[in-house]
């Protein structure tokens, strides 16, 4: 799933591919906003992305993509 997290003042937006639910990471975003304390999202490779909620612009959470295999036109 592809999350992309708007960080004020920054020009460019964080994007980061997780294997984490839309749920847990809109639970995530909603914990670390009411607690005032740091956004932590883990990446497919297993990395640790934090953002200080106090900073944070948007987070836009991608639909969980279906590869799609061979070369049909739809």
């Amino acid at each position: 799933m592809e999350v992309r997290i708007g960080v004020q003042n920054v020009a460019r937006e964080l994007v980061l591919e997780s294997n984490q639910t839309s749920e847990e990471i809109t639970a995530a975003v909603d914990a670390a906003l009411s607690s005032g304390g740091v956004l932590r999202l883990k990446d497919e490779k297993g990395r640790t992305v934090a953002v200080p909620s106090a900073t944070l612009g948007y987070v836009d959470i991608g639909a969980a993509e279906v590869r799609k295999v061979g070369f049909g036109l739809s």
